[in-house]
């Protein structure tokens, strides 16, 4: 969290206030904000012009009239926010940049400080990202092909952004609650058909997500004018352990999935085994 519904809606809401604009004063606040790999200290981009927002999975590109691109990833809970100057920083302000005499500034707020800020050689920097459902080039058949030759669980493959990109925790449970299928069933133990139904369901609840404007599962994502996503009151399988499945009225189960958690209800997605002596 943040996901992909969640930073697009970022970087839809930041094009009007930034391309375009000159930025003319950037502060660092604190450390961990820029990210140790950054080829230049991201104090460089004073007097640099932003010529276009774009995005890449969860990866926010900040094109400049500079060799070196900006690169910012939310983490767990980073914001961009738009604020006026003399406002009161929030409390967890990370780094500012102002643009000439424009009353309002870009401030990166990120609480636990997962999030980063790099300056970086653009695009080879996320060569290795995949394209993610939205993309004009995304090809369905190679990502299908791809998922299927992987040798773990769907839930593990819709994870790997060198797979698909831009899903996380929140629309791979959603997704998978919409297909009837375990979060823990093996790739091995689905087919084509099950790969077509799956992307078309996170395709279906991303599109409906970024409608909303994203969720706000736990108040640490908030929108460039810093009110909230509202697609997490829309939401069936994430976060609602204990709650009846709105399909069959069996409760919601939450079960520990790679250091986070899965949700899913264990009527409508019951978990596809091998066959006995079949290798998994």
């Amino acid at each position: 969290m943040p996901e992909l519904p969640e930073v697009e809606t970022v970087r839809r809401e930041l094009i009007p206030w930034l391309e375009g604009h000159r930025i003319s004063q950037v502060e660092v606040l604190h450390p961990r904000a820029v990210n140790p790999r950054s080829l230049a200290p991201i104090t460089s981009l004073k007097g640099a012009r932003i010529s276009e927002i774009s995005r890449r999975g969860k990866f926010l590109i900040f094109s400049t009239n500079r060799e070196l691109t900006l690169i910012g990833h939310l983490g767990m809970s980073g914001q961009m926010l738009i604020a006026p100057k003399r406002s009161e920083r929030e409390k967890h302000t990370r780094a500012i940049f102002k643009f000439g005499n424009q009353r309002e500034e870009l401030r990166f707020i990120d609480q636990r400080t997962f999030g980063w800020l790099s300056l970086e050689q653009y695009p080879a920097c996320i060569a290795h990202i995949a394209l993610d459902i939205f993309d004009k080039d995304f090809s369905p058949q190679l990502t299908i092909e791809k998922l299927l030759r992987s040798k773990t669980e769907i839930k593990r493959a819709l994870l790997n952004q060198r797979l698909i990109s831009g899903i996380g925790n929140i629309y791979a449970d959603e997704a998978l609650w919409q297909s009837k299928i375990h979060p823990e069933t093996q790739i091995s133990q689905l087919n084509e058909l099950d790969m077509k139904k799956i992307l078309r369901e996170v395709k279906r609840v991303m599109s409906r997500a970024l409608a909303a404007g994203g969720s706000s599962i736990d108040q640490l994502y908030r929108r460039v004018n810093g009110e909230s996503g509202y697609f997490d009151i829309s939401l069936r399988a994430y976060g609602r352990q204990g709650l009846p499945c709105s399909r069959c009225a069996t409760p919601i189960k939450r079960i520990a999935f790679t250091n986070r958690s899965s949700h899913f209800c264990p009527h409508c997605q019951k978990k596809r085994v091998p066959p006995a002596g079949a290798k998994v």
